[in-house]
């Protein structure tokens, strides 16, 4: 096997759509040798004809004020990551045509392990597992966008995220340590939040054997994900105890609020361990890749409320503010004070040959949720900081596993052949449980359960034959058999214990591509793809009873996205331009929504097959290096039109923009280089008026809840001191925009970090 080298890379940079400034900056430096013979084969078996953009580990670190892994994908075209503080373990993309609340229509992987968690569909548990990668051991991203190739599954709809991680060829061995310090302040949460982080990899290569270790800490302050508000009554009363606090305001739907206090304040301890092992046997590398994820998270929360007598913060009872009352359960402050530890497991094995004109790769994967419990008290505060009752819930058991097997044959010189096979098994296994001390106290009675298990094994062929020397076609489809089953679910409160139906389905995805050249430069792609996303395990299964009730439902369908898009790319060798149309058509779109349950007036979340949806758009991306002597841009600008276009359970949807796709989303990446040591970065990311509900009733977008539109400017200074040491400064959010999406987002924040090399 043949490494790629640092002059590969430059000679394959024009070819590659960047979205980051600087690649050809990263590309001057000195950098480690890395084998990236892994990737490449992957690309070369499942030979995606979609659009992609790349970025590489330089230009992250040159560009990006990157803490975690998942801030290197901030500035390319499209995507958002709701990344609500350094360390969020919530943190889901948002692609093109699906909101943040679609995380099961993404696909994001490290070195061939799948880190999104397709358990579920949501913002919550359904995140990314962005915790098993650190920034350090980045070698390079790629992104690409739509269901435009049968090597994967329908759940490529929105995008398909490929991290590599580094694989030393000779001794190497890394030092950072990087600090931030946000500055918030809203109603009457005023906070200065520090941040640290540090990390080390060291690596070598011990004649066919490669070794590769990482460790990376994140102690990490933030800002208040939740609020805690009441309606504002009416009439005025005076019978309650005297309070003096809180603000007044307005709720999405504008309703006028009373905000009383802030609450899931977290501080999170995180650690990151990664092993990874190949070792080259002739044609043929076998490697290992695995991970540990721990993670250690309090939450506290913060009262506005004064009692005028006593002088006493007020979290709960019946009180009278400015003359109205108001009744607080315990629940609304304790609710957000919370304990939570995490241990995940990720293991990767795989092996990959050539042998003449055939590639070949089998790897396996795990993820694990070895330990996962959350702790959370049910007595009001401020007893409930020395203990009392509460509930504990475990997600112990929950988690994935994966196998593909996959090759690709050089037929004929005019076709390239490639094939797989792939099995994955998701379980759920979700148990909430009384406890007389909620801080340390055993498991006492079972109170709420949701369990299940879903299974996918497929079939897919593809061929990118070239009929002309400047026309290339690729064909492919995939099959895929899917299977539901062992779903139960338990309530003591409201008294549910049923065994939900298995299901099963059968699906084929037909993908087509055509590609010309139109000459040295132009590049014109017309492609076709059909997905089917099947109903994740947590949508099937998983039923919630507070704060707002949610509701599994064992009957959902598969979703059908039929999906083309005409892109045109220039690309020479100080960049490239790309314009892409893009249409997206689902039926039986699996959407959550929220409305009045079984005929009441009480809320619930439910997911509901919608009848259909459409989205469709235009986006353009850029990258340019040296437009002017030292000084590169690059860019993106997408429109959306996504609409509901057909929805019988809620009519008042139809023509209404889908939850999470605004119309605009915009980015700007400028980079300076004075000289070869320093480069400064100033960089932005736009998103119109983004609604949270599927019947856009949420018309108040900068409330808590709400989801308004936003502007944030990030700038970065790097020096290179010497080939050994770097140092980075930088100020996210610069503008200080306070925005919501639903949570209040992070407001401007200081960071610094160095960077030592062996």
């Amino acid at each position: 096997m043949i490494p790629i080298t640092r002059g590969a890379l430059f000679a394959l940079a024009p070819t590659l759509s960047t979205a980051a400034a600087g690649q050809q900056l990263a590309l001057r430096f000195p950098n480690e040798d890395i084998l990236v013979t892994a990737q490449k084969q992957q690309q070369t078996i499942e030979s995606t004809p979609a659009s992609h953009v790349t970025v590489i580990a330089d230009t992250v670190a040159a560009t990006v004020n990157a803490v975690n892994v998942e801030d290197a994908v901030k500035y390319l075209p499209s995507l958002i990551v709701r990344k609500r503080h350094i360390g969020d373990t919530q943190a889901p993309l948002a692609t093109r045509t699906s909101g943040l609340g679609a995380s099961a229509r993404s696909l994001i992987y490290a070195d061939g392990a799948l880190l999104s968690a397709l358990i579920g569909n949501n913002n919550m548990l359904a995140s990314p597992r962005w915790g098993l990668v650190s920034p350090q051991e980045i070698a390079r991203i790629d992104v690409l966008y739509g269901p435009f190739s049968a090597a994967y599954p329908g759940n490529s709809i929105g995008a398909v995220v490929n991290i590599t991680t580094r694989l030393p060829d000779r001794l190497e061995a890394t030092i950072t340590a990087g600090s931030n310090i946000q500055t918030f302040d809203q109603y009457g949460t005023n906070r200065t939040l520090p941040t640290y982080q540090a990390g080390a990899t060291i690596g070598d290569r011990f004649g066919p054997l490669a070794l590769f270790a990482s460790v990376d800490h994140v102690d990490s302050q933030g800002q208040p994900l939740t609020y805690v508000t009441a309606s504002r009554p009416i009439t005025t009363n005076g019978s309650g105890t005297p309070v003096s606090g809180g603000f007044d305001d307005v709720s999405r739907t504008n309703v006028p609020i009373r905000v009383l206090g802030a609450s899931g304040v977290e501080h999170q301890l995180q650690d990151r361990f990664k092993l990874k092992a190949a070792l080259d046997i002739g044609d043929i590398r076998v490697a290992y890749v695995g991970g540990l994820f721990l993670n250690n998270t309090t939450a506290e929360a913060e009262t506005y409320l004064t009692n005028r007598v006593t002088g006493s913060p007020v979290y709960a009872g019946s009180f009278t503010i400015d003359g109205r009352l108001y009744t607080v359960t315990p629940a609304s402050f304790s609710g957000g004070v919370y304990r939570y530890q995490e241990r995940h497991w990720s293991h990767a094995l795989s092996a990959a040959g050539t042998s003449g004109p055939v590639d070949w790769q089998v790897i396996g994967t795990r993820y694990d949720f070895a330990h996962d419990v959350q702790r959370v008290p049910t007595t009001a505060l401020p007893a409930a900081m020395a203990g009392g009752v509460g509930t504990i819930t475990r997600l112990n058991g929950t988690g994935w596993k994966t196998l593909d097997a996959k090759a690709a044959w050089s037929a004929a010189p005019a076709h390239r052949i490639s094939l797989g096979g792939h099995l994955d098994t998701f379980e759920l296994n979700n148990n909430r449980y009384t406890t007389a001390n909620w801080i340390n106290g055993s498991a006492g009675q079972l109170n709420l359960q949701s369990r299940g298990k879903t299974r996918t094994a497929a079939m897919w062929l593809q061929d990118v034959w070239k009929p002309a020397p400047t026309l290339t076609v690729t064909l492919g489809g995939r099959y895929e058999w899917w299977k539901a089953w062992d779903g139960e679910n338990f309530s003591l409160s409201p008294a549910i214990s049923v065994n939900q139906p298995s299901l099963s389905a059968n699906r084929f995805s037909p993908k087509a591509t055509a590609a010309w050249d139109l000459g040295e430069t132009w590049t014109a792609r017309l492609s076709f793809g059909q997905a089917w996303r099947f109903p994740t395990v947590a949508e099937l299964y998983q039923i919630v009873t507070t704060p707002v009730p949610a509701v599994p439902n064992p009957n959902l369908r598969p979703e059908r996205a039929r999906s083309e898009e005409l892109a045109v790319e220039r690309h020479d060798a100080k960049g490239s331009i790309r314009l892409s149309l893009f249409n997206e058509t689902i039926r039986n779109a699996l959407i959550s929504q929220t409305g009045p349950l079984n005929g009441t007036t009480t809320l619930a979340t439910f997911v509901q097959n919608v009848g259909k949806t459409r989205a469709r758009g235009a986006e353009i991306a850029f990258q340019r290096s040296d437009l002017m002597p030292r000084f590169d841009l690059s860019g993106s600008l997408t429109y959306a039109d996504a609409e509901t276009r057909r929805n019988s359970a809620l009519p008042a949807s139809q023509g209404k923009l889908i939850p999470g796709v605004p119309h605009w989303k915009a980015t700007l990446v400028a980079t300076w280089r004075p000289t070869d040591q320093i480069s400064l970065t100033a960089a932005g990311r736009y998103a119109s008026r983004i609604f949270g509900t599927i019947d856009n009733s949420d018309r108040v977008g900068n409330t808590y809840q709400g989801f308004y539109k936003y502007l944030v400017v990030d700038l970065r200074a790097q020096f290179r001191v010497t080939d050994h040491w770097a140092l980075g400064l930088g100020v996210d959010n610069v503008n200080n925009n306070r925005y919501f999406l639903f949570h209040p987002f992070p407001q401007r924040a200081f960071s610094a970090d160095m960077t030592l090399k062996l």
